[in-house]
């Protein structure tokens, strides 16, 4: 074979081997379509707070709401200077029965607030916490009630139900709570920051031991309703809340 046909070929058959490097390259980049589990676990999630104002939410048993904003994608609470009439707490407008809760708090320095639910709203209580168990929101290093023991500090079940642990983080920081309801299984739960602190009944013989062991017995309405609303608590502190979420549980 001459010399210049040696030079066509090899050429040939460099170009090939390039063609079919460069198609095998272009098959192994285009996208694979697969599922994403996450999107399809997240599809029964409501966002209660959509990070721009607060449509779905109201103030208690009033139809203004005055000492609540949102500042920097959260809900903030900050009391009105001078003397106040009374508290103003927020409550979203939607029930709730069996679910799973999700948000993220951040507590300012020796402040209180607190998470309720089954709350009922009605001009004979004054407060939500007449009718909604509280997850407790505190500053558990320089909040009075802290001292109280683990009963009173962040992620307890208010004077029920202790925190097993303080997972909390340093003030100014956020902390994530999974406060998880179901009436159906008799169980109540708390995740603070990955840890699960508290469990407890949420209704029967063993709820009503709970109840008459703590500041709420003879409470007529105290914890008595199933389906409420989700209240957060005006307690006179500084306290943001952000990424509000909830799954109902079927």
């Amino acid at each position: 074979m001459k010399k210049t046909n040696l030079i066509i070929l090899a050429i040939a058959m460099v170009s090939i081997s390039c063609k079919d490097k460069t198609e095998t390259q272009e098959e192994a980049m285009e996208p694979v379509e697969t599922e994403n589990i996450s999107d399809q676990e997240d599809q029964d999630v409501t966002m209660l707070f959509n990070g721009e104002n607060l449509d779905g939410w109201k103030a208690y048993n009033s139809d203004e709401i005055t000492q609540w904003k949102v500042e920097d994608g959260a809900i903030s609470f900050s009391a009105s200077e001078g003397e106040r009439s009374g508290s103003e707490n927020l409550i979203s407008e939607e029930e709730f029965t069996n679910f799973e809760l999700s948000l993220e708090w951040k507590i300012s320095e020796g402040g209180n607030s607190g998470i309720m639910w089954g709350v009922q709203e009605d001009k004979k209580f004054d407060e939500p916490y007449l009718t909604g168990p509280e997850i407790q929101v505190l500053d558990n290093q320089k909040h009075p009630d802290a001292k109280n023991g683990p009963i009173r500090q962040a992620g307890a079940l208010y004077d029920m139900v202790p925190a097993s642990k303080d997972v909390t983080k340093p003030v100014g920081e956020w902390n994530k709570v999974i406060l998880r309801i179901d009436h159906e299984a008799n169980l109540g739960s708390v995740t603070l920051n990955g840890e699960k602190i508290t469990e407890f009944p949420v209704h029967g013989e063993e709820w009503d031991k709970m109840v008459d062991g703590s500041k709420f017995k003879g409470w007529e309405d105290f914890g008595k309703h199933r389906t409420g609303h989700i209240a957060l608590q005006d307690h006179d502190d500084k306290v943001w809340f952000r990424n509000i979420q909830i799954r109902e549980l079927k």
